[in-house]
């Protein structure tokens, strides 16, 4: 059995409701801070992103909230992570500070699309986005589905 070469990135987790209840309109990438036992749960994708979300305290520092992180199976009971605790995100000075303007502005959420690790470490993909509301959440449906009908009557008609 021949083994494919690894890049280094793995997807751990992504939020697939996320792109139902919001446009996304810019994406960033940010390392986690986390617990070595943490580490071990995310590399056996045991981890939940569909209620996370992001806040800039008044510091300037960004923390995950709404993730959790279920327990390692081998940890001890004494070695082991609070599932939902909230995890500071690393980036850069300059970044958080038009990440939070932006927020502000504009009532902008900042929530997390995939968790995923690059090089060996772990990576969150953020969102800055904007909340739908329920008729919007229809059109876009209807807007995809009229889209896939078009895209079928084409490849129809091109067979024939």
């Amino acid at each position: 059995m021949v083994k494919e070469p690894d890049n280094g990135n793995r997807v751990v987790a992504s939020n697939r409701r996320a792109r139902r209840n919001y446009e996304v309109l810019d994406s960033f990438e940010a390392g986690i801070q986390l617990a070595g036992s943490e580490v071990k749960s995310l590399r056996d994708a045991k981890v939940q992103l569909a209620d996370g979300f992001v806040r800039i305290d008044s510091r300037g520092e960004a923390y995950l909230f709404g993730v959790v992180i279920s327990p390692w199976s081998h940890a001890s009971r004494q070695g082991g992570h609070i599932t939902d605790r909230r995890r500071k995100l690393l980036m850069h000075r300059r970044e958080l500070d038009k990440l939070k303007a932006r927020m502000d502005q504009e009532n902008l959420s900042l929530i997390p699309m995939s968790i995923y690790f690059k090089e060996g470490r772990a990576k969150v993909e953020l969102a800055l986005a904007k909340g739908r509301r329920d008729y919007d959440k229809r059109q876009v449906i209807a807007k995809r589905d009229a889209d896939l009908e078009a895209r079928r009557a084409l490849a129809y008609r091109n067979r024939r």
